[in-house]
Formats: C-alpha cells, sequence, structure tokens
C-alpha cells in the first residue's frame, strides 16, 4: 500500500511530536511563558510506536522524531528501541537541540539512529542564551562532539537566521561545522503561533542568506536529497554542505510527502494549515484493531492542502498552535 493523496503525491514521510515540552523556550519557536498539555492528553509512548508501525504498513519508509525537545521525554530510549526493531523502516532520524546528547548519544546510536539534525541558531553564549531563553551553549556543544566522537552519522546543523539577532553569525556557523565535517542548513523563520516578535522585522530570505555565502565560499549547487525539503550546496574543498529549507522564498509544497503527528495524537496534513485529524479517540476506543485508524488515515489524504499559506504581510501567525506543539 502507498499513501498517495489528492495532488497524487505519494507520502512516505511522517514526523512524529512525542512531547511538546522543551528546556529552551527559543523566541521563534516558543512563548516566555509556555503552558504546555498536561502528561494525560499526550500520546503514551506504546501509541506513538503503534501510529508509527500503521504508517509503515501503509509505505511509509521514514519517520523523524521531533518535539518540543524529544529527548527530554521520560523513557524515549523505548520508543527508540521498539521502533528500530521494524524492518520496514528505511530511516529513522532525530531533530533536536542537542542539550540531553551527552547522556543520550550512545542510546541514539546503538538504535541505529543514522540522521541528527541539531537546532544551533548562535555560536556566541550570549546571543544563544538570548535567543533560546534559557540554553546552555556549553552544554550543546559538548553534546555535539560526543556524537561525532562516538561516531554518529550524517549530523547536521539547522540554524534559524534572524534579522538584528543572528544574521551577523552566517559565517561563523559555516565555519564551525567544516570544522566538524558536518552539514548545516539554513531555514526561514516560521510564522508559527504567538511568539510576541515581529517576524516581518526579523525575517530573513534564504535568497539574501545564499547570496552572502557566495561572497565568502565557492559553493556548487548538488543533486542530494533526504527526503525533506532542503537544496543543498556543496562548499568546495570541504566535506561540508550548506542546505536551504525556504518556505517563503521558494514553495517546495508541490514536492510535499510528508505528515506530521502532534504529541496529542492529531495528524496534521501540513505544518502551515489547520487541517487534521484525530487519532488518539480511535486508537483508544480500538485498541486492537488498527483498520478504522487505517481508514482515518487514507480518509484524510482527500482533505491535504495543495500548499501553505505563509504571508509575513499580515504580521500574525499563519497558525495559531506553536511548533513545538506540531513538531518541526
Amino acid at each position: 500500500m502507498q499513501l498517495t493523496d489528492q495532488f497524487n503525491r505519494k507520502i512516505n514521510y511522517i514526523r512524529i511530536s512525542v512531547t511538546d515540552r522543551c528546556d529552551f523556550r527559543c523566541i521563534y519557536c516558543m512563548s516566555e511563558q509556555m503552558k504546555f498539555l498536561p502528561k494525560k492528553e499526550l500520546l503514551t509512548l506504546e501509541e506513538i510506536n503503534r501510529i508509527a508501525s500503521i504508517f509503515i504498513s501503509m509505505g511509509v519508509e521514514k519517520i523523524r522524531i521531533t518535539g518540543g525537545e524529544p529527548l527530554v521525554r521520560k523513557n524515549i530510549d523505548t520508543l527508540f528501541n521498539n521502533l528500530s526493531k521494524n524492518k520496514d523502516l528505511k530511516e529513522l532520524t532525530l531533530t533536536t537541540n542537542a542539550s540531553q546528547l551527552m547522556k543520550k548519544a550512545e542510546m541514539l546510536k546503538a538504535s541505529g539512529i543514522e540522521r541528527i539534525n541539531i537546532s544551533l541558531d548562535s555560536l556566541n553564549p550570549l546571543n544563544f542564551k538570548k535567543m533560546t531563553r534559557t540554553g546552555d551553549l556549553s552544554n550543546v556543544l559538548d553534546g555535539i562532539e560526543h556524537a561525532i566522537n562516538i561516531g554518529l552519522k550524517q549530523i547536521k546543523l539547522n540554524t534559524v537566521i534572524m534579522r538584528g539577532i543572528n544574521d551577523h553569525e552566517i559565517f561563523d556557523l559555516i565555519e564551525f561545522a567544516i570544522k566538524k565535517n558536518i552539514d548545516i542548513s539554513f531555514i526561514e523563520e516560521m510564522p508559527l503561533g504567538d511568539t510576541a516578535f515581529s517576524r516581518k522585522s526579523t525575517f530573513t530570505s534564504n535568497d539574501e542568506i545564499l547570496k552572502k555565502i557566495k561572497t565568502n565560499y565557492l559553493i556548487n549547487k548538488i543533486d542530494y536529497r533526504t527526503g525533506g525539503p532542503a537544496e543543498y550546496w556543496q562548499i568546495l574543498g570541504t566535506k561540508s554542505r550548506i542546505g536551504l529549507i525556504s518556505p517563503h522564498s521558494h514553495n517546495f509544497c508541490e514536492e510535499c510527502n510528508r505528515v506530521r503527528i502532534s504529541c496529542k495524537g492529531e495528524l496534521f496534513l501540513c505544518l502551515g494549515q489547520d487541517d487534521k485529524i484525530e487519532l488518539m479517540p480511535l486508537l483508544r476506543e480500538y485498541p486492537n484493531n488498527d483498520q478504522p485508524i487505517k481508514d482515518a488515515i487514507l480518509n484524510s489524504m482527500k482533505i491535504k492542502p495543495k500548499s501553505h499559506e505563509f504571508n509575513l504581510e499580515q504580521n500574525k501567525p499563519a497558525v495559531v498552535r506553536f511548533m513545538s506543539h506540531t513538531g518541526g
């Protein structure tokens, strides 16, 4: 079985948020005083594994575990262990802020995680603190170094550049990636959740970033894809690649191959739209019968929208839920 939406796009990739909680409060992602969901409203780890198994049986080949910060979820080790046993899953990946990597890197490697995206927006301790509100840069850098040293493969940095806040660090971040022989992607700021920041004033397009990069590096566009929306450039003379994820300036929706599961079991058909199907009630009403869940997933393909509609001129979030709720 292969999931296909109404626009004949094959859905073979899901992103699952295992928690809306995070030990950071990044200024483009959360409000300073976040109210998190009661734990009783979250999917259990067993339910997450069940959802993942159902999607895999329907043709999904890649799963990314996200949050919030997924590694703060209690007993998350058991989920990775269970997912890694599914032989029909081709790729299991993770997005993390690296705060827990010193403690969790060995577990991730043992679970067969081959690709980790690490959110890193600044290499300056004071600026890092400003952007994350609660983060400790030294802890993050130690986690990255540890993950590299134990042999975790395909580590990539994810960076959101904000005008007037960290746009002066583009070269520093690229040099860090080159030094560590890892890749880096620049992601345009997305209008999700009311973060109390004017995104119109801080937004920096990837066209601007690419133009700046070309003043300092020789790069070639390459035919390299990881299943996501990034377009990649090779930095000549290095092992590092630069990815650009551009939901504003270069809409990539025509190639969309993914859906998202929130930490409370909502199947979101698009990150930038509110179309969703509630899976948690079905999971609990039919504990021993997957068919109703499969039917709901199949029916959801009929309402998956053609594209998101991000508009910075409105100066308000495209959707009111925070990124941490849906998962990145």
